[in-house]
């Protein structure tokens, strides 16, 4: 059977595959290129580096993370969009451990026209719609934004890692820790209306 012709997309989304399926930390070049079926130095014809492919790993999956969380609330707000976005991302994180960590790790843009700003404003705006039921003040929104990204990021990553080994129900944690932000947040939008 000949080789499939490669080209930059198809050599990111073969190290898509790759990551997740072998973790980020044990991602290299070489063994994109075995999956391949090539000799690694065929793949700096697509990608410049490891990092240009990691990079090009990243975008694509902050951008599929921005659709899951999108797809997951649309149509519903408050208590309802906070429990599907937090799911979403949850699974997200379960099914795709390497492109997430990739993603997580591609913080700085390599100029203005890199595709991971876009993604990533995607990811924020994402976040921002789960919120936006429990209209919090403009004051309030970066906190809420931050708090709910420390909190779905540490428990899905540590989920994905094996981290919870205590003989209890995940699910059961998860949803107890969806509904203590829920009343954290609907406290705090009763809190800036009364005191008006």
């Amino acid at each position: 059977m000949p080789r499939a012709r490669l080209t930059p997309l198809s050599v990111t989304e073969a190290g898509a595959a790759l990551i997740d399926e072998i973790g980020f930390e044990n991602f290299s070049m070489g063994l994109v290129a075995e999956r391949l079926g090539v000799k690694t130095p065929a793949l700096y014809k697509h990608v410049t580096s490891q990092a240009d492919l990691v990079h090009r790993i990243a975008a694509r999956a902050m951008a599929e993370f921005a659709d899951a969380i999108r797809d997951a609330i649309q149509g519903r707000a408050g208590s309802d969009a906070l429990a599907a976005g937090a799911q979403a991302m949850r699974t997200y994180v379960l099914e795709h451990p390497g492109q997430y960590a990739a993603g997580d790790a591609a913080s700085r843009p390599t100029g203005p026209d890199d595709p991971i700003i876009p993604a990533v404003e995607r990811v924020v705006a994402s976040w921002a719609a789960m919120l936006r039921g429990y209209h919090l003040d403009s004051s309030q929104e970066i906190h809420a934004l931050r708090m709910l990204r420390s909190v779905l990021h540490g428990f899905s990553t540590l989920e994905a890692a094996g981290g919870f080994r205590m003989d209890a129900s995940v699910d059961d944690s998860f949803t107890w820790m969806i509904n203590f932000l829920d009343r954290g947040l609907q406290d705090i939008t009763a809190t800036a209306s009364s005191a008006r």
